[in-house]
C-alpha cells in the first residue's frame, strides 16, 4: 500500500530513524514544526528544518543550507523582535506552501509577507520569503 514500509525496508539496518523519520513527515507537519519555532524564536529548531543543500532566496541575496536559515531568521528576528505572526493565507499544493502573512512587533510591522517552500523527505529544500517592514509610531 502505498505510504507504507515493505518488512524488508522497515528492518534495514542501514537506513537509520531520522533519515526515515524525515522521509515520512508530511509538508504540514514540517510546517507545523516551523511555525512553533517561528513562534519561540528558536533558532535551532528552524534551522533543523532545512536540508543541507537548502536554497533560501530573499531581496537580500540567496543562502543556502541551514546556516543560511539561521542567518535569515536572525535578520527576520531582529526586524521582528518578539512578533505577533498573522497568516493569512496556508495553501499546499503537495511539497509546495504558499504563506501570506504579517507580523507586528515593539519596533517594527511587516506588511505583505510572502513565502514559498519546497518541503520534500521531511525538510526544507528551498524557501523564497519577502515583506515590507515599516517602524512603529512610538
Amino acid at each position: 500500500m502505498a505510504g507504507e514500509l515493505s518488512a524488508s525496508h522497515r528492518t534495514d539496518p542501514d537506513r537509520s530513524d531520522t533519515c526515515e523519520r524525515h522521509r515520512l513527515t508530511p509538508p504540514e507537519e514540517v510546517f507545523a514544526s516551523h511555525g512553533a519555532a517561528l513562534a519561540a524564536e528558536d533558532l535551532d529548531a528552524l534551522a533543523a528544518n532545512f536540508a543541507e543543500d537548502a536554497v533560501i532566496v530573499t531581496p537580500a541575496g540567496v543562502a543556502h543550507g541551514k546556516e543560511g536559515a539561521r542567518q535569515n531568521f536572525t535578520r527576520l528576528f531582529s526586524d521582528l523582535p518578539q512578533a505577533e505572526w498573522d497568516m493569512k493565507t496556508t495553501l499546499f499544493g503537495g511539497e509546495i506552501l504558499f504563506l501570506e502573512w504579517s507580523a507586528s512587533s515593539s519596533e517594527n510591522s511587516a506588511t505583505h509577507g510572502v513565502d514559498t517552500f519546497v518541503i520534500r523527505d521531511g525538510l526544507i529544500r528551498a524557501q523564497t520569503v519577502r515583506y515590507a517592514l515599516a517602524p512603529n509610531s512610538r
